[in-house]
């Protein structure tokens, strides 16, 4: 039986809120992996709640990250928009 990663998953899922993007998704791809081999039996069950812990918080990164960029672009669409119309005659 291997050992579990909840450890690492919690702490991925915990950077990729605060700081970095791409460790909020690798904390949700490794803890849906993780899941599905706990429920397999073939890893050990004790780190299953921090696993579903770190997937969670790093679905909700993810989730937050895109939010920002995405409001992110249309501010700076909005702000070119007002430009172009503070220019015209």
């Amino acid at each position: 039986m291997k050992p579990h990663r909840g450890t690492l998953i919690l702490v991925f899922g915990i950077l990729g809120l605060v700081i970095c993007l791409p460790l909020g998704i690798a904390a949700w791809i490794m803890g849906s992996g993780d899941l599905k081999q706990i429920d397999a039996g073939t890893m050990d069950p004790s780190g299953r709640s921090m696993t579903s812990a770190g997937k969670i918080i790093g679905m909700i990164a993810t989730i937050l990250w895109i939010i920002g960029i995405v409001a992110g672009v249309v501010m700076a669409i909005g702000l070119v928009g007002l430009r172009v119309a503070a220019q015209a005659p």
